[in-house]
């Protein structure tokens, strides 16, 4: 006569049942986590636009938008993945430098010492062959951000954890 060993798996069913609810819940709450770190990023590269002083014009300021075909920077934090950008051309020359082309005209006035770009203006100036210095003020925003993802997302990380498998 043999001897058998007999196993109930039946709570383990329930638990890969549970697994898989726990996923899509995970999935669903990332995607809401992500977004709003995306926005916070944002934020973060409209404050270094402000407190660099880039430029005299509210245009770059607001023209950062999530998922924007023009000028998209990506970053990549393992499986999770941040895409931002700015549909203005010059967005990215503000931020690395750039050399100007010489004899183009910018309409605009000037205020003092500063040049206020206006493209509806009568007047302006002419550019001379010269490099502008970048702010990297975007640079200085992922700088910032960086560490404070990846905290967000550690401890997001634990609350699912410890909300579906009690840890």
């Amino acid at each position: 006569m043999g001897k058998h060993v007999i196993y109930d798996f039946s709570e383990y069913r329930a638990f890969f049942e549970r697994m898989r609810g726990a996923s899509e819940d995970f999935q669903r709450e990332l995607g809401t986590w992500l977004e709003a770190a995306g926005i916070e990023f944002l934020n973060e590269v409209e404050e270094q636009i402000v407190q660099r002083n880039v430029m005299n014009s509210r245009l770059l300021l607001h023209s950062f938008e999530r998922g924007d075909s023009g000028n998209v920077w990506e970053f990549d934090f393992g499986a999770l993945k941040l895409e931002v950008g700015s549909n203005l051309e010059y967005a990215v020359w503000a931020n690395n430098g750039h050399h100007q082309k010489p004899g183009r005209f910018i309409p605009g006035y000037w205020e003092g010492d500063e040049f206020v770009y206006d493209r509806n203006a009568d007047g302006g100036m002419v550019l001379k062959a010269e490099w502008v210095k970048g702010k990297h003020y975007f640079d200085a925003a992922l700088k910032l951000f960086a560490p404070q993802f990846e905290k967000s997302f550690e401890k997001k990380l634990e609350q699912w954890l410890t909300q579906y498998f009690e840890m």
